[in-house]
């Protein structure tokens, strides 16, 4: 809750607010702050000679602000009334928050009230130290404007628990702790003290004894309130104006000030703003997660950067060592040059953290003061500020989303040397390039958890490094022949996995990747060394659900289950991963974990709940699918989506081939994936649904279902292929 302690503190004062004031732009003013930054105005400008002249104002009329210049661009330190002859150049002061104020033009007048109590200067006008923006006061003066009974909670609530330890009243040497205090007697006492001068008999035993800090808010807190009118001070609060935006008690409505105004129930239009700001902390508090996601990705870009700089550094030093006495002259300016560079990618990024970690600080503060503020029960207290703090959570979220989380400098030192000049050009030596218009991608890394081999096939997985920032166009996978020999290419294209059937059996081969763009190739990653199996063995039933078995035509079979690390974070997962549901109305997508690309491979699903005739899709997708839409909407999908009457297939939102028959609870509907002929067929219940659902399927795919909250499917893996498909691809 530190990071909140800015939401609660005074701009002019730079503490706590103390009988906090809303303004008319939102603002918040301790009443004494605002009494004393209060400035006399000319007599024509007042409210009463507007009135006089006919013109009709508001209460509170900003000013003009081309008239009245209050504030200075040019930060000089100084404000003034450009329009008023009389009233004199007053210099600007800063509160300790760093926020421009201006004193009153001349001191008040001496009183013997109280600075709360002490009459208001006629034609008072008030600036606020926060937007700048000016008013003039009515004969209500700071009356007129509503208390923050709220944003008092918050900070008594704030202070509580911070209180530090309180000390005993009556020891005669060094105070003690307290323990307890009571409340008639308004003294705090230590448990030897609480003994020997208050003991729990005669008159005292009635007396009610607290902890100290809860006697130290009692104290302080005088009873709360009910929320009355400003304008008719024996009237409460009543309903809501919607036009106003502002609480306003019935004899407001009586006198017809609202005549024309939409007026709901104050209770309603309390729990409808709570909830908006509810909604908008949640957009607001994702991007406060990922604005700290990214303060790491931004301290990791500084080791990175410190790695890179002293292999650069020490990569230089060796080419210039290499050119003898003729380099040694120029390798200190090349170094200087690297230092440089060094120190502007570090300092682009410090500057950067600096700035984040500043702005997250104040979201932080931002939000739990926003929760706080939702704690309280005072339905008009919330709703005066309410729309502000709507507006204000909004408007930070907003500020999130402009590029704020994007990196400004990327770690790699894209500097090149070219030593191949002769001696007499070693003078004009320079580099190549300060930075690669276009660089090639980053080494890809092998994901040995995902790697595994199953008899004489394999199944390869890899991605980009976490902080490459150049996207690549394709990889490049290669194998060697299995006896150690040479490399060649199995697999070119834009997937990150890749099954090799049809190797040797008792063999061990050597895997690379490279990545590629339109610049060049990256290097190569790590080889990593595959064994395939002694020999052929049909038995997969204790076959990890990640290995892909995918042998030989109709003589496999494939084990898998649905994949929680790809699926929407919407779907939820339960039966080892085999069952699958959705908290969302709307259709979510969840991929297998095993991805196909040869031989022929069939699995079931069956429907184990299905409420209010949804309509579920069912088929294979490409590992980029969008999983946020029905399956099938996309490119990606190649799907079957059914009701409890019919069926379509679709691919790419086109709809094709209507066809009776649909689900119900206990139906079972099957997916056959046929790579030898290049088919997609579906079934419902072992029968054919439709014709061949789509031709020349062709590429790596990967089982898919899309559903929401009505249905619930649960996955059946490891089946051989229908018998009627296998005697029909026998006769063709």
């Amino acid at each position: 809750m530190e990071e909140m302690e800015e939401e609660l503190k005074c701009p002019v004062c730079g503490s706590f607010y103390r009988e906090p004031i809303i303004l008319p732009c939102s603002h918040n003013l301790c009443q004494a702050c605002a009494r004393n930054i209060l400035v006399q105005t000319p007599e024509s400008e007042s409210p009463q000679s507007r009135r006089a002249s006919g013109s009709g104002v508001s209460d509170y009329d900003y000013l003009d602000l081309d008239k009245m210049s209050l504030y200075s661009e040019a930060d000089s330190g100084y404000g003034s009334y450009g329009g008023f002859a009389s009233a004199p150049t007053t210099p600007c002061q800063k509160s300790p928050n760093g926020v421009r104020v201006f004193p009153p033009a001349m001191p008040p007048p001496a009183t013997h009230l109280s600075p709360a109590l002490a009459p208001i200067p006629r034609n008072s006008c008030i600036t606020c130290p926060q937007c700048h923006r000016s008013l003039i006061l009515d004969d209500r003066g700071l009356r007129g404007f509503p208390k923050n009974r709220v944003l008092e909670g918050v900070i008594d609530r704030y202070q509580q628990s911070k209180a530090a330890a309180l000390k005993c009243q009556l020891c005669e040497k060094v105070p003690k702790e307290a323990t307890v205090m009571c409340e008639q007697c308004d003294v705090f006492y230590c448990d030897p003290c609480r003994l020997r001068c208050h003991p729990p008999r005669g008159p005292l035993a009635k007396h009610r004894l607290v902890p100290p800090a809860q006697g130290r808010v009692s104290r302080r807190l005088s009873p709360r309130k009910v929320s009355t009118c400003t304008d008719h001070e024996l009237e409460n609060h009543s309903m809501y104006c919607v036009q106003c935006k502002m609480p306003v008690c019935y004899q407001c409505l009586e006198e017809g000030k609202h005549s024309s105004h939409e007026v709901k129930a104050l209770g309603a239009m309390w729990k409808l703003h709570k909830s908006q700001l509810s909604q908008a902390l949640n957009g607001l508090s994702d991007r406060a997660k990922e604005a700290k996601e990214f303060l790491v990705q931004l301290r990791n870009m500084v080791q990175q950067i410190q790695e890179n700089s002293v292999e650069f550094e020490a990569c230089l030093v060796a080419q210039c060592d290499a050119l003898i006495d003729a380099l040694n002259r120029r390798k200190a300016q090349l170094l200087a040059r690297v230092n440089k560079e060094h120190e502007h990618k570090l300092k682009v990024v410090r500057d950067q953290i600096s700035h984040c970690t500043v702005k997250l600080r104040q979201t932080t503060g931002l939000m739990e003061y926003c929760l706080e503020v939702i704690k309280e029960n005072d339905p008009s207290g919330f709703l005066q500020i309410s729309d502000a703090l709507i507006r204000r959570v909004h408007l930070t979220e907003d500020q999130w989303g402009k590029g704020t989380l994007t990196p400004r400098m990327t770690t790699d030192f894209d500097l090149s040397l070219d030593n191949s000049p002769l001696l007499q050009s070693i003078h004009q030596l320079d580099f190549v390039q300060v930075k690669a218009s276009s660089p090639v991608p980053a080494t890809p890394i092998l994901q040995l958890e995902e790697c595994c081999t199953h008899n004489n096939s394999a199944t390869l997985s890899w991605k980009q490094p976490p902080l490459s920032t150049v996207p690549a166009e394709g990889y490049i996978l290669e194998l060697d022949d299995g006896n150690g020999g040479q490399f060649r290419e199995v697999y070119v294209g834009k997937e990150t996995m890749c099954t090799v059937d049809g190797l040797h059996f008792n063999s061990t081969y050597n895997a690379r990747v490279k990545a590629f763009n339109k610049t060049g190739v990256s290097p190569y990653s790590k080889t990593l060394v595959l064994q395939t199996s002694e020999g052929c063995n049909f038995e997969t039933q204790s076959a990890p659900y990640s290995q892909l078995v995918d042998i030989k035509k109709l003589l496999a079979v494939a084990w898998f289950a649905f994949d929680p690390g790809s699926a929407h974070s919407d779907i939820i997962f339960s039966n080892d991963n085999l069952t699958v549901t959705c908290s969302s109305y709307d259709d979510r997508v969840v991929l297998g974990k095993t991805g196909f690309s040869k031989g022929v491979h069939y699995w079931e699903l069956t429907v184990d709940r299905y409420d209010n005739h949804p309509d579920p899709a069912f088929g294979v997708a490409r590992i980029d699918v969008m999983k946020d839409v029905m399956l099938g909407k996309d490119d990606k999908a190649w799907a079957m989506y059914v009701d409890n009457n019919r069926s379509w297939f679709m691919h790419n939102n086109s709809h094709t081939n209507r066809t009776e028959g649909g689900i119900t609870k206990g139906a079972t509907v099957g997916v056959l994936l046929d790579f030898n002929r290049k088919t997609l067929t579906f079934f419902i219940n072992d029968e054919q649904q439709g014709p061949i659902a789509f031709e020349n399927v062709e590429g790596m795919f990967f089982p898919a279902v899309s559903l929401n909250r009505n249905v619930q499917v649960t996955l059946h893996t490891g089946l051989p292929v229908p018998d009627f498909y296998s005697s029909r691809a026998s006769i063709a």
